[in-house]
């Protein structure tokens, strides 16, 4: 079975890599780059922020609200991002982690951090929708809902052992220095 992650970056696609490079200007391999990061990041957190009670009823209370319409219409989502809602999205994944988090890929990637922080909050909402909507079909509880994310981490690990280094990421001192492995990895991910 493919992890969420495979099939999160599948749902999203090439056709979208390309819509944002060209919403944001940027060069289309450093923008897959810096999405093949940004993806399993966002996931290894709110993973992360779900492995507590507290933290999984939160997240439980927020898919409530991401009911995975959105992806219903990617293209027209593509069109007219919510950025306010994947800043405020961003915010409780990340915290005050967010701009190292930004700072990070984009000195990898070779975007700077505000296109960064753009192309996040475009797809935070995706990465919602998603789950939402995955919640929903598997009929998981808040009280699931740590160990669904931690059991998809595993099966992400599976597919791809680099993806191990993202929990150095988020509580590592801002010295980025796995932040080029997982670069050449978000590449390879979104390329097949």
């Amino acid at each position: 079975m493919s992890s969420l992650l495979s099939m999160l970056q599948e749902t999203i696609g090439t056709d979208t890599v390309s819509s944002m490079s060209r919403r944001l200007g940027t060069d289309e391999s450093a923008t897959q780059g810096a999405l093949g990061a940004a993806l399993p990041l966002m996931l290894e957190a709110l993973t992360r922020n779900a492995s507590s009670p507290e933290g999984a009823a939160s997240l439980h209370g927020a898919l409530r609200d991401h009911d995975g319409s959105l992806l219903d219409d990617l293209p027209g989502y593509m069109d007219r991002p919510n950025l306010s809602d994947g800043d405020g999205i961003l915010g409780h994944v990340f915290g005050d982690r967010r701009s190292t988090v930004e700072q990070g890929i984009g000195r990898s990637s070779g975007l700077d951090a505000g296109d960064v922080a753009k192309l996040m909050a475009t797809v935070a909402p995706l990465v919602m929708a998603y789950l939402g909507r995955r919640q929903r079909e598997a009929g998981v509880d808040s009280a699931g809902l740590g160990p669904a994310l931690e059991a998809e981490r595993e099966r992400a690990l599976a597919e791809e052992p680099a993806l191990g280094g993202l929990a150095g990421i988020l509580d590592a001192d801002d010295d980025g220095s796995v932040m080029d492995d997982l670069m050449r990895l978000g590449g390879k991910l979104f390329r097949g």
